[in-house]
């Protein structure tokens, strides 16, 4: 059941894997580096922590805090975008990833969330995720990119 004041978007992929591996591919800033345009982020991944997304030049495009971390099955982030006014003017919305071993592949879940209906910020990740999260399938799964551009 979806709640009429809430904006939502979810995303849900098989990707042929280890739940280890997607893990790693989803907290290791280095990887994430190569399917996510270059951005990565930065916290201690402790529940409570600071997390920030990175731009390619040091700036914060993304900021919030570890809400769950629970590996290697559950990340929740309280996330606010930072480098757009009218997104970043929503406030915090809440980012969760799920992973769930499907066989020889894991099942990976997002769920974005803003406790707000027509949500502009859940508009803008409903284009971003779907690049980003066909990224990280086709490099886990064949080692090559299908987006190269970068935000």
């Amino acid at each position: 059941m979806t709640n009429p004041t809430n904006s939502n978007f979810v995303y849900v992929t098989y990707i042929r894997t280890t739940p280890d591996r997607l893990w790693s591919a989803l907290t290791e800033p280095e990887f994430m580096k190569q399917y996510w345009f270059g951005m990565h982020q930065q916290t201690t991944w402790q529940p409570g922590s600071p997390w920030a997304l990175k731009f390619t030049d040091g700036r914060s495009a993304d900021t919030g805090e570890i809400a769950e971390f629970d590996p290697p099955k559950r990340i929740v982030i309280n996330w606010r975008n930072e480098f757009r006014e009218e997104l970043k003017a929503e406030g915090y919305s809440r980012c969760t990833m799920e992973l769930e071993p499907q066989h020889d592949a894991v099942k990976l879940t997002i769920t974005h969330s803003i406790d707000r209906p027509d949500s502009k910020l859940i508009g803008a990740v409903s284009g971003g995720w779907p690049k980003i999260l066909s990224n990280l399938k086709s490099l886990l799964e064949s080692g090559t990119l299908v987006f190269a551009e970068k935000f």
